[in-house]
């Protein structure tokens, strides 16, 4: 038999797991400025005291949304294997994120704002993730240039691996 806490915080986990992702749904469909704590409930059927409980406002969703993101991409460039493959799925992750698209259309400054912030923890947290996959610091900075890049541009899953070749073959890694 399980203790009773630890069945509380699966439920958290996965509470939080349905918010997250009813809020990056919504930000796919119409960018975060118009975004509520109501339709962030509603979309995440989740009551509205229960979102609260969890989060204070919008932006301590979004806060946590990102946090949750970052650790995504960390977790895809462990995964993959050597510098060009961790670089590729950065990139196709990235180029083919519905949130990240809608966020261009609807929230370019909020995004480029986002992008442009070198010494936020999760700027910091990806730059880190490259350099373990690089062990080089003028690889990370250019490889991060050339994904934030993609974060207003897009590539295709093709331009992504011979970008992150060429990158590898090209740099100090």
């Amino acid at each position: 038999m399980q203790p009773k806490y630890s069945l509380q915080g699966s439920t958290h986990r996965r509470t939080e797991t349905a918010i997250l992702a009813g809020t990056k749904s919504l930000i796919a469909r119409s960018g975060i400025s118009g975004l509520s704590m109501i339709e962030i409930a509603d979309h995440s059927e989740v009551s509205r005291a229960t979102l609260y409980n969890h989060y204070r406002d919008k932006e301590a969703v979004l806060a946590a949304l990102v946090a949750s993101e970052v650790n995504r991409l960390a977790e895809l460039a462990v995964k993959a294997g050597t510098p060009a493959d961790a670089l590729e799925s950065l990139s196709i992750s990235i180029s083919t994120d519905p949130a990240l698209a809608a966020m261009r259309i609807h929230d370019a400054a909020i995004l480029v704002s986002a992008m442009t912030d070198t010494t936020s923890e999760h700027y910091i947290t990806i730059a880190q993730i490259i350099y373990g996959a690089t062990k080089s610091q003028a690889g990370t900075g250019i490889a991060m240039r050339w994904l934030l890049g993609q974060v207003m541009q897009p590539i295709t899953a093709e331009q992504s691996r011979d970008q992150a070749l060429l990158l590898v073959e090209n740099t100090l890694f």
